[in-house]
């Protein structure tokens, strides 16, 4: 028989349950006797629950493994209001008569309202009854004379967290938790449910507590320091200074002292009791140790970051598991990574010894912990542990029969999972396959970073070893990394050609490049292909081959393929020849590429249409993994080989050039200082919705920026030609852009903070060393250098000061993006699509009919589109359009 919930019901405990949950009531402030005993009666009862080891439980008769603990209670003096329901105590006593009790709405409007909450309930519309019970509230709180008996009402005000006071004539009167208790007792059941409470569950006056149940002894354990004294819970401590208040209270009540001391303890009960369950409560001092350390209520065991939810439940530290730094290396598949040696003696995998695999699983045992590869530990058929590190290891390989386990080392091929933090997709987690080497940092091939958003300037990555058999057949059939070269995001690929591997393809397949048998061989040899040298391209008067040919070999022989390259359009920059014409179109012929240089357009990640993504979406993620695995790898030797590097002099420009540059910004500096002319004038036209002064700031910027530096990229573009290798990583994409040229080797240009020229600072100018008001550009942020020439030293500044923008901008980026994505990932998490092809709530409800409302998986589709029209028609007529 299957028992299913049906509903679950939150409620408050009424004071009758919380003695009846209790198993003593806790009387004294003193927690052990001199023989180091709990007391009787004391907030470490042994009737609380045991926690010592071989301890035996009064009450339940369990050891300290299987008693859950029990709950006692202290009965306070006084009641004291719960600080985390002081809203909703508010709410009562304002939508409620302060005489009757009744929710002061007329008799009439009560009967149709109370018709109507039983309507929507019947028909489960959660929504509308929440919305339903707002209006209510504020409705009632609304009337000033009670409709039932004619008293009149006073405003109610709430001194956070826990004070409550009465607006009367005479002034704000306080409200004591008893006259508090006593109105809320009046409050009928059928009004409490007008008002969205449940009287079954949370009778409005158990908001005011006059039993505080003390939780078990599991819940705050005490600790034994190493001194020998012993150390109690932070929850414990307050629990003392609560019964200790509480008799104080108790005395002052019972001999009669002045209202005035009974009402101090009463504050004191208070204050200590809000902070036992929020030590953060605004308002109130928070609660410290001697030592001056804050203490933790209940509220913080709970919430936030550390709490018991996102720390211990959502997410918490884990055994066989590995994090140190990561490292480049290029050399490994995309799919493997690589496992410091001590790191794979230390993980282990749990092997089950069968007749085929015991011979080699007595070798590992043989080793033992300390040699790689070796085992840790033998698991027998009972379940009994045994560490190699204490046994003579040649018995113990012995001994091994089928239906023991071995726990072995990690050995190469294993399947692991790697992740980094922040992870915020689902390719932050990805299966690896592990190769174990030397030295003590986990090995990345450079392609895999993008989707981890990893870099090698210190990132710190995990490791995760899965311990059964079908974890690790889920993660080699759903997670590997070839899987996950397209992004689920937007179906195009995440991994591909970034930097050096650009410039590598463009070197390599460039029409100059031509290349002897020897270089062919290496670089063939790089790709891990050791089948014959393809025919020679040029015959005489010596073989030579081109890298195009180099590339060709790993296209599969019925691919036909067409695009521009990102050189398509570049005419300005030319090749060493000067009648070289641009590789600025890629076609590849059955399997052969016949023309177009390899850039970020063919290799690149996030390229639609690119080669690699129509290897993957028309070959299979295994064929787009091997040519990265291979090809790529030659795009790096050839950069190698190449020599690409920058230096100062790629970047120098020669005396007519800059004396151009200086021309431009001269007539553009005299064009600002003519529309500030105009400006002083007041003949400037303002731009719609602004003002002169924001249209001329508008205007300066535009002209010093933008306009600038469009005009000096064109004056410099012929000196830099598809030679000079700052010009091929940026008109490759390999990295940079056109821009940053200009601005290394011309000028800067105007400098803003948040689209605005600087001009904050000291009085009327950004710094004391401009005249105050001056509007020049040179006195708000324009910079006429480059960094070639070198920027003087208050360009230095202002170049800084834009600069620290977008590192502030980055830092404010990160929290928010992060608490947003949390925000969404809570409010989706318990979406499913059902398998009618709809998406619904836990509980049913429908929010879309279909997926998506289009029913396409990002990760299925052409860079977000479902279905593409040419590729269709392309594998009809097997050519590209």
């Amino acid at each position: 028989m299957v028992n299913r919930v049906s509903e679950i019901r939150f409620g408050l405990l009424s004071p009758e349950e919380i003695r009846k949950l209790s198993v003593t009531q806790i009387i004294t402030s003193d927690v052990y006797d001199n023989d180091g005993a709990p007391i009787d009666g004391g907030v470490m009862d042994k009737r609380l629950g045991a926690i010592e080891p071989g301890e035996t439980c009064p009450v339940c008769g369990n050891t300290r493994d299987s008693c859950p603990g029990h709950f006692g209670h202290i009965e306070l003096t006084k009641p004291v209001i719960h600080a985390g329901f002081a809203k909703h105590i508010l709410m009562y006593l304002k939508a409620t008569c302060r005489e009757c009790g009744r929710i002061k709405i007329p008799e009439k409007e009560r009967q149709e309202y109370l018709a109507l909450m039983k309507e929507l309930e019947e028909l489960n519309l959660i929504y509308l009854l929440k919305r339903f019970y707002e209006y209510v509230k504020r409705k009632a709180s609304a009337e000033m004379k009670c409709p039932h008996c004619g008293a009149k009402q006073y405003r109610y005000k709430l001194d956070k967290p826990h004070s409550f006071y009465e607006q009367k004539e005479t002034g704000l009167e306080k409200l004591w938790p008893t006259d508090i208790r006593v109105r809320l007792e009046k409050i009928p059941d059928e009004d409490v449910r007008l008002l969205g409470g449940n009287p079954e569950e949370a009778r409005p006056e158990w908001m005011v507590l006059t039993v505080l149940p003390v939780p078990p002894r599991t819940v705050r354990p005490s600790v034994l320091l190493e001194t020998g004294i012993r150390s109690e819970d932070d929850l414990t401590h307050k629990l003392v200074d609560i019964i200790r208040v509480n008799t104080r209270l108790k005395e002052h009540v019972e001999s009669g002292a002045p209202s005035a001391i009974v009402e101090d303890e009463w504050e004191l009960l208070q204050y200590h009791i809000t902070t036992y369950f929020d030590n953060e409560a605004p308002g109130i001092p928070v609660a410290k140790h001697r030592s001056g350390k804050t203490l933790k209520g209940i509220a913080q065991r709970l919430k936030g970051k550390e709490g018991r939810f996102r720390g211990n439940l959502r997410g918490k530290r884990v055994d066989f598991s590995a994090r140190t730094v990561v490292s480049p290396d290029p050399n490994l598949s995309i799919n493997e990574v690589g496992v410091p040696e001590m790191v794979a003696k230390i993980l282990t995998i749990p092997e089950k010894v069968t007749p085929w695999n015991i011979e080699e699983m007595r070798k590992l045992v043989l080793n033992g912990p300390d040699k790689w590869p070796g085992a840790n530990y033998i698991v027998r058929p009972d379940g009994r542990k045994i560490s190699l590190k204490y046994v003579d290891r040649k018995a113990a390989a012995e001994s091994l029969a089928p239906g023991y386990i071995v726990e072995r080392h990690l050995l190469d091929g294993d399947i692991v999972l790697f992740n980094r933090q922040p992870s915020l997709h689902r390719i932050s987690v990805m299966a690896h396959v592990v190769r174990v080497l030397p030295y003590k940092t986990l090995r990345l091939n450079v392609l895999v970073c993008p989707p981890y958003n990893a870099d090698f300037d210190g990132d710190e990555m995990n490791l995760h070893v899965p311990q059964s058999e079908e974890a690790r057949a889920e993660a080699r059939l759903l997670m590997l990394v070839e899987k996950h070269i397209l992004t689920p995001r937007y179906g195009g690929p995440i991994i591909g050609g970034l930097q050096d591997y650009i410039s590598g393809a463009f070197v390599l397949t460039s029409k100059s490049t031509i290349l002897r048998k020897e270089e062919v061989a290496e670089l063939l040899g790089v790709a891990g292909y050791h089948e014959a040298i393809p025919e020679p391209a040029i015959l005489k008067p010596k073989e030579y081959w081109t890298g195009k040919q180099l590339v060709s070999v790993f296209l599969p022989k019925d691919l036909n393929y067409r695009r521009n390259s990102k050189l398509a359009g570049a005419s300005a920059l030319r090749c060493v020849d000067e009648d070289c014409p641009h590789d600025s179109i890629v076609i590849i012929k059955k399997g052969v590429l016949l023309e177009g240089v390899l850039d970020k357009a063919s290799i690149g990640r996030e390229e639609p249409e690119s080669l690699i993504h129509w290897l993957i979406k028309e070959y299979g993620e295994d064929i787009g993994r091997l040519f990265k695995d291979r090809v790529y790898k030659m795009f790096l030797r050839a950069s190698e080989k190449y020599g690409l590097t920058m230096g100062y002099s790629h970047l120098s420009l020669p005396e007519l050039a800059r004396e151009k540059i200086r021309q431009i910004i001269l007539e553009k500096k005299n064009r600002v200082e003519e529309l500030i002319r105009i400006y002083r004038q007041g003949k400037l036209t303002p731009r719609p919705g602004k003002t002169p002064e924001e249209t001329l700031e508008d205007e300066i910027v535009d002209l010093l920026s933008k306009r600038l530096l469009d005009d000096v990229a064109d004056t410099i573009t012929p000196y830099f030609t598809l030679t000079n290798p700052v010009v091929i990583m940026a008109r490759t994409g390999a990295r940079g852009n056109p821009v940053n040229l200009t601005q290394m080797a011309a000028l800067l240009g105007q400098q803003t903070v948040r689209g605005k020229r600087l001009s904050r600072g000291y009085l009327y100018r950004p710094l004391p060393h401009f005249k105050q008001k001056d509007i020049g550009p040179e006195a708000r942020g324009f910079i006429a250098n480059g960094f070639v020439n070198g920027l003087e030293a208050l360009e230095m500044f202002f170049h800084a000061a834009a600069g620290r923008e977008g590192l502030i901008d980055t830092a404010v980026r990160t929290s928010q993006s992060g608490y947003m994505q949390r925000r969404l990932i809570n409010a989706l998490q318990d979406l499913r699509v059902e398998y009618d092809g709809t998406v619904r709530t836990t509980s049913g409800e429908l929010v879309q009919l279909v997926y998506g409302e289009d029913g396409v998986d990002p990760m299925r589709s052409d860079h977000g589109k479902a279905v593409n029209v040419n590729r269709v028609i392309e594998k009809v007529v097997g050519w590209k359009l």
